[in-house]
């Protein structure tokens, strides 16, 4: 893999609907602290002061640190944390793709504990939690105020051992406990199969450590079954994202040119471009992307990559919009900063974030009978997170945000209409080649 920062050493993964990267943290350029920094940190200190004394029960120094710091970072915008130490190791598991848990992605909206999508094949799926449900409550105790990593730890646990949560859905009376009962949750990032007419298809449910060559294996599969392979479908629906280098790796295998990503911040240690190299060995059938509200982060990636770079047509709906890249900075003591450190922006320098990828093909997905109770039509994006961070030129001029409106599909299918379109795309794309060539 080609060198992508310079003297970083980089692990980057997707915390509902974003990437982050595991950095060791180094500024060479101290900023000057002004005088009216030094009068509020002096009213900080006076502050904490009167609490320790003066407060009806005894508080920790600690606690009420942590609490501080907490609430300064919660100023910023939804995806930067302060995590502490086991917290931190907590998201160091995200990345090995299995854990012991309920299997949902979750995320703050309005400041209400909501879930993302329940993850295919877990208990939280199996229960029938759905996207756009709110979590009042972890085991009788509110969900009020507390941060995604919080909520994350709480929900956790060993296999076997039980968790109830609260759920309120707008078509709900009242809320319901939804009693599960915790598994190790292996996600199987990658799943593929044929369809007739030789063409392919393979799914991306997220992006871990062993994406890429759990796609490698599948397109190995994928072509040694269908001689030869007239044209692919590359599902990235609910797709909340992942390690970043597993989709500049993925976007490879279907490139032989061109850049793949490219990220901005503040600092040049956040500047980077990457591009794509020829193996030689890169897919060359026809190529449709499946996209919806769920693809998120590094899925926006690939979908971005290969779209600006003419590689693919993207169909299915307007994406999540998540486009910041946090950076993990370890401290001291164990604990650790997820701070938002720059914008990353598709091969032709545009900045989705908070608006997401408008598809070349927009196709509303049509709801199966079994899917009617769910009344959450609008699943959740970047733009509706409280705070979120504005969308920017590459330069760094800020965009107005836009709304991609959604064109309705009037196809009346009780099965996936969104893949039989992708499917009936790639037929007529080699009925079209067969008759200009002839």
């Amino acid at each position: 893999m080609k060198k992508i920062f310079n003297k970083w050493s980089l692990l980057i993964l997707v915390l509902v609907g974003g990437f982050v990267l595991f950095v060791p943290y180094t500024d060479s350029r101290m900023s000057a602290l002004d005088k009216g920094i030094y009068k509020d940190i002096k009213t900080f200190n006076e502050v904490l002061d009167l609490v320790k004394k003066n407060y009806v029960d005894e508080v920790e120094p600690q606690t009420l640190i942590q609490g501080a710091i907490n609430g300064m970072i919660k100023t910023l915008d939804p995806h930067s944390t302060f995590m502490n130490a086991e917290m931190y190791k907590e998201l160091e598991v995200e990345t090995q793709g299995q854990f012991g848990g309920i299997g949902i992605e979750i995320t703050l909206v309005k400041d209400v504990l909501t879930v993302v999508s329940p993850i295919e094949d877990t208990p939280a799926y199996n229960a029938g939690v759905k996207s756009g449900d709110q979590i009042l409550r972890i085991d009788g105790k509110s969900t009020k105020d507390i941060t995604i990593m919080e909520a994350v730890q709480k929900m956790r646990g060993p296999k076997d051992t039980k968790v109830t949560i609260t759920i309120m859905r707008e078509n709900m009376d009242k809320p319901k406990d939804f009693v599960l009962t915790r598994a190790i949750i292996q996600i199987k990032s990658v799943k593929a199969k044929t369809f007739e007419d030789n063409i392919g298809y393979i799914r991306i449910a997220s992006f871990h450590e062993r994406t890429a060559d759990d796609l490698r294996k599948a397109l190995k599969e994928v072509t040694g079954k269908l001689h030869p392979m007239k044209g692919l479908v590359l599902d990235l629906r609910n797709d909340p994202g992942g390690l970043l280098m597993q989709a500049i790796e993925v976007s490879d295998m279907f490139l032989k040119s061109g850049v793949i990503v490219s990220t901005r911040g503040r600092t040049r240690n956040m500047e980077s471009k990457i591009n794509a190299k020829d193996d030689g060995n890169e897919i060359t059938c026809p190529i449709v992307v499946l996209v919806n509200e769920g693809t998120a982060s590094a899925a926006e990636i690939v979908a971005g990559a290969l779209q600006d770079n003419g590689r693919a047509l993207i169909a299915g709906t307007q994406t999540f919009g998540k486009a910041s890249v946090q950076t993990i900075i370890p401290l001291e003591n164990g604990s650790a900063l997820k701070l938002t450190t720059a914008r990353y922006y598709t091969p032709k320098g545009r900045s989705i974030q908070a608006e997401g990828i408008k598809p070349d093909i927009v196709v509303k997905y049509v709801k199966r009978t079994e899917d009617a109770d769910n009344g959450w039509d609008d699943r959740i994006r970047e733009k509706d997170l409280k705070g979120h961070i504005k969308p920017a030129k590459e330069d760094g001029t800020k965009l107005n945000e836009v709304r991609v409106k959604e064109i309705k599909d009037s196809v009346d299918l009780t099965n996936d209409n969104q893949l039989k379109t992708a499917i009936d795309i790639l037929k007529s794309w080699d009925i079209m080649r067969k008759n200009l060539n002839s």
